[in-house]
């Protein structure tokens, strides 16, 4: 078995960019894959964690309604939670939730105790130990440039400094935002398969100073992501983001300028946040498989009885919540490759 990666390391990209959360799988639609692996995923991660000695804090969050609006929406929210399989989640009136964090403003709060956070990257580095102790070699500056359909399997050729050609039984495509391109290079696979790849780019600003949230904040969420929530990391700086920015191409680069906007959607829910407070992080893009205009979209993972090709399961859209629910999709993409 082998993991054929096109960087320097694992998780360069999508994996190590993004707020690090343990999502409880409240926003998804019902019986969606994004929600029931979010789920899942989440339920078999805590014991995982423990179990592999990686950092993370089951610190909870809050979602927070800033108008009798929002307020409204919070009802919905919880409910479509419940429907999902997310535990204890509590309405909060605005004293409640002030008990519990207050530096916050707010008219009422959804409580989700079973958020968290998680060091992404210590995350990774045992998922690779386990690949490896089960006979997987990680192949680095490896890009699948190519493949063909073939007897049995797939063919691939694999460029860098050594290019080669593969003959693979089974081929799982999880590129990431690449995944979309590597799957329209394998000769074989119909096109109509393969969807069109987007990017939606969320920056994050970091807060100069002590966090002023002990658990995380979200607000109300907003089309395209879930709004520009505070996360904490394990080492207690606060974070701002991610924002939503479409864009044509794949740039982490950070504007300072759009912090502007960042502050005016903190303010909200902390109007004590002072100018100057935030410094430019670091930013991710979403692996989106929908245009702006439709904004929501599911987790897409194709096997055999799908697109008819024997011996290939890709995996399209795989955002947030996709680290959360890594270990779920495991499995889902196990049974997709079994039923050919």
């Amino acid at each position: 078995m082998l993991v054929l990666e096109q960087a320097d390391g694992i998780g360069t990209e999508t994996s190590s960019r993004n707020s690090e959360v343990i999502h409880a799988g409240i926003y998804y639609p019902t019986g969606s894959l994004m929600a029931r692996t979010c789920v899942a995923g989440r339920r078999a991660l805590y014991p995982y964690c423990i179990e592999r000695g990686i950092p993370f804090s089951n610190c909870g969050k809050l979602i927070v309604a800033t108008d009798p609006d929002e307020h409204a929406r919070l009802a919905d929210i919880r409910r479509r939670a419940a429907a999902n399989g997310v535990e204890g989640m509590r309405l909060l009136t605005r004293t409640e939730a002030v008990a519990l964090e207050p530096n916050l403003h707010c008219v009422s709060a959804l409580l989700s105790p079973a958020t968290g956070i998680i060091d992404s990257h210590a995350f990774m580095l045992a998922l690779l130990a386990d690949a490896e102790a089960a006979g997987c070699v990680l192949v680095l500056r490896s890009k699948v440039t190519g493949g063909r359909v073939a007897r049995g399997g797939i063919d691939v050729t694999v460029g860098g400094a050594d290019p080669v050609n593969l003959h693979c039984r089974l081929l799982v495509n999880a590129a990431g935002l690449q995944a979309p391109a590597l799957a329209a290079r394998i000769v074989g696979l119909p096109a109509g398969h393969v969807p069109k790849a987007y990017y939606a780019k969320g920056s994050y600003f970091i807060l100069a100073g002590r966090s002023p949230f002990s658990r995380l904040i979200y607000p109300v969420p907003v089309p395209g992501g879930l709004g520009t929530h505070l996360t904490i990391d394990l080492g207690g700086q606060a974070r701002f983001g991610p924002d939503v920015e479409w864009v044509d191409r794949i740039d982490y680069t950070v504007n300072p300028a759009r912090a502007d906007k960042v502050y005016d959607a903190v303010r909200r829910y902390w109007p004590d946040l002072k100018d100057g407070a935030l410094q430019p992080g670091y930013a991710g893009i979403r692996p989106k498989i929908v245009p702006p205009e439709v904004g929501v979209q599911d987790f897409l993972v194709q096997g055999p009885p799908t697109h008819g090709v024997p011996g290939l399961v890709n995996l399209f859209g795989i955002e947030s919540p996709g680290l959360t629910a890594s270990l779920a999709l495991a499995d889902h993409v196990v049974a997709a490759a079994a039923t050919e």
